[in-house]
Order: C-alpha cells, then structure tokens, then sequence
C-alpha cells in the first residue's frame, strides 16, 4: 500500500468485467490526451515558429510558440476544479465523455487553423484559444480516467490499475511520435504548409474509439457506495482544502519533478538533440524506442509498488531521476544516436517510470472518495502546471544563463527530485477518514 489507507466503503462490490473495460477506457483516454500534447509540443519545437509566427525572428518565434504551450496548462486548473465538481457531485462517468469529446474537438480544430500567412495574426489567437480550451478538457480528463480505473480495481491492484492510465502518457507518446516521424521526413516545404495537420486530425480516430468504450463502463462502485452512505459534498473544492489541504501540497511536490522532466525531455531535450547535431527524424525515433520502454516500465515499477510499497518505489524513482539526469544531458549533446536514445531512456523508463508508475494510486490514497475527483485533479493540474507547462520556456533560459550549459538545468531537476522525496516520506503521516 501506499501512504495513506485508501477509503473504500465496506458494500462495494467490484465485478472484473467492469474493472478491465473502465481500465481500457481510461488508458485511451490518457492516449488521447499525451498523444495531443506530444504532437503539439513537438508541432511547437519544430512546426508553429514558420506557420503562426512568421515574419519575426526565429528565436523569438520559438518563445512565442511555447507561450501557446503554456496557456494550455493555465486552463488546466480551472477544469480541474469544474470537472471535478461535477464528478464528485454527479459521479466520474458523464465527465469523462465531455471531457474526451471537448479534447478531441480542440484538437482536431488545431490541425484545420490556417497559417499567419492566410490570416495573420488571427492564425496565433485561434491557437491559443483552442489549447486554452483543450487545456479545460485535459483539466478533468486525467483525475476523471486514473479514478475510474483505480476504484473499479481490487485493493491490491490499485498501483497497476493506476499505472494503466499512465502507460496511456508513453503510449500516446509513441503514437504521436511515430507519426510526427513519419511527416518530418516530408519535404520541409509540404511539412510546414500541410503535413503537420495529419497528427491533429488523425486524433479523430482515438476519440471516437474511447468515446464508444466509455459510454459502456459503469459509474465508479465506489463513488457508488459513498454516496448511497454519505452523500456527496455541497462543494467539493472548499471541502478539499479544508479538510485536506495538506494532501493537495503534498501531491503537488510529489509531481514537480516528474512532470517538469516529462514535459522538458519531449520538448526541450528533443531540440537540444537536433541543436547538437542529430538529424531531426532520426532523434524523433529515439525519443519514440524511449516512449515505448516506458509503456512497460511504468506498468512493472507500479506492480512493484502494490507489493512493496508506493512510497519506497518513488523514493529510489526520485534518486535514480536527481542523479542520472546529469549524465542523460551529458548524451544530449552529443552527435550519436546511440548516445540520444541512452539519454532518453534514462529520463524516461529508468528513472521517471519510477515515480509515475505508482503516482495515480498513490494520490488517490491521500484523498477520500468524497472529493477525490476534486483532490486529485486539482493538485495533479497545478503541478502540471506550474512544472510543465512553463518547462521548456525555463529550460531554455537557464541554458542561456549558462552560456550553453546544462548545470543549472540539471542542477533544478536534482532540486526538485530531492523536493519529492520530501513530500513523499511526507505524506505517510496522512491518514485519510
């Protein structure tokens, strides 16, 4: 187990049916969802510069372009907190398939933009408009699917049953990946004018899939259960940090460092590989071989966890993460594939599936079914936020303030590793009502 004994109401009855097809519903969710934030941070590295922000300099269009990346995860709290309104007051089920069908929309909306070419400065705002509005989505999104997973799952699979929405991150990851691969060898010409639209649209399919799944998974039995014996919370974002708010700054500090990591690897690290002279498909494979050890790596680390224990498993995560990153960037640099591809694997199924293996089990412990939607959707969106969202605008000035260096980047990954083992150990003093 965890930190914290996970609330679950004595008459719960959890059918195995149920529990792999709300598991298969979430997984496509959470693909769905990395799959659109891959391609548009890698859309965001190597596309938008030329077709939303030409006409300006270079560097200044890649800024602008991460700006967009950001508002995305602005948005993110605040439907943290109106999706998960509902989802406590109303059950899991009816949010997930608003949130899919919002993100889909946004995302495919983003592949039929027409460039600053056609309709200038227009082009940038419709942009941020629907990142802003797939942020909203991707707010509810995350809690609402490793929710329904993990309460359709016996006690002693709750790490794996987490762990299956967080495979859907790596997952989505390859896909994205391995079609961005596949465009970026177009002629740079046809790419910039046409051919990083087939990413976006191409998410229809995704959507349409974990829509007709979802639409047959049962309410959560134990959002069920609590609410036949307890009701639910008149507020549930009041009632969170009232009653616990040190659960919401724990997860908070938990996820810094992950996500910080994630977000800047995918982004940051992929154009510091090309930077350093490797070839731009090319590094995009490797970034995809990580993606897909990663798959199963967080799925193993998670089942360690639910034998072991989530607390030890993050621990030796953030350890491995704090002091192997140093070495990854060292690689980054270098002009060998093989040496990208060991970077990548350092950052991604080594030592980051260390930590997000067990995470979704391990938030959900810390909070009760009450308002565990809100809880953990909150707390998870602010650090994505705060860690991800501005990941690749920070990580690019600290290597400017380096003068080209990685020592401050790396030097902030190790601080925020040593942060999570913090709030980690941290939060066995919890104990959920």
């Amino acid at each position: 187990m965890s930190s914290a004994s996970a609330t679950v109401h004595p008459d719960v009855v959890k059918n195995p049916r149920d529990a792999r097809r709300a598991a298969l519903g979430s997984y496509l969710g959470a693909t769905l969802e990395f799959y659109d934030f891959v391609i548009y941070s890698t859309a965001s590295a190597i596309v938008f510069p030329a077709v939303f922000f030409s006409g300006i300099d270079p560097a200044l269009g890649v800024v602008l372009s991460y700006v967009t990346l950001a508002a995305g995860y602005v948005a993110r709290p605040i439907g943290a907190i109106v999706f998960g309104h509902f989802g406590d007051r109303l059950g899991r089920r009816q949010m997930l398939v608003v949130t899919m069908i919002i993100m889909g929309v946004a995302s495919i909306g983003i592949g039929l933009i027409p460039g600053s070419t056609t309709i200038g400065g227009f082009a940038a705002v419709l942009l941020v408009t629907l990142r802003v509005v797939q942020g909203f989505a991707v707010g509810g999104e995350w809690a609402g699917a490793s929710l329904m997973s993990i309460e359709h799952a016996q006690a002693k699979k709750r790490g794996l049953a987490g762990a299956v929405v967080q495979s859907g991150g790596p997952s989505g990851a390859v896909l994205a990946t391995l079609i961005f691969a596949l465009v970026s060898v177009m002629p740079q010409d046809a790419l910039i004018a046409w051919g990083w639209r087939i990413p976006f649209l191409a998410s229809a399919v995704l959507v349409i899939v974990a829509i007709l799944v979802r639409l047959g998974v049962k309410e959560s039995p134990e959002f069920a259960a609590a609410e036949r014996s307890e009701g639910t919370a008149r507020v549930p974002l009041l009632s969170t940090f009232a009653q616990n708010g040190v659960s919401v700054l724990l997860v908070v500090l938990t996820a810094l460092s992950p996500f910080f990591l994630q977000s800047v690897t995918a982004t940051f690290g992929l154009q510091y590989a090309i930077g350093h002279g490797n070839e731009q498909a090319p590094a995009l494979w490797m970034l995809t071989i990580s993606n897909a050890l990663t798959i199963f790596a967080t799925l193993f680390f998670a089942v360690l966890s639910d034998r072991f224990g989530r607390v030890r498993m993050m621990v030796v995560g953030f350890i491995v993460t704090g002091v192997l990153v140093w070495a990854a960037f060292a690689l980054l640099s270098q002009a060998n594939l093989g040496a990208v591809l060991l970077a990548f694997i350092i950052l991604q199924p080594i030592g980051n599936a260390m930590i997000t293996g067990p995470l979704a089990a391990y938030m959900a412990d810390l909070f009760p079914v009450r308002n565990r939607f809100t809880g953990v959707g909150v707390s998870y969106q602010l650090a994505a936020t705060i860690a991800a969202g501005f990941a690749p605008l920070v990580a690019t000035g600290l290597v400017g303030a380096a003068g080209g260096g990685t020592y401050l980047l790396t030097g902030l990954v190790s601080l925020l590793a040593v942060i999570g083992i913090g709030a980690v150990l941290a939060s066995r003093r919890i104990r959920v009502q």
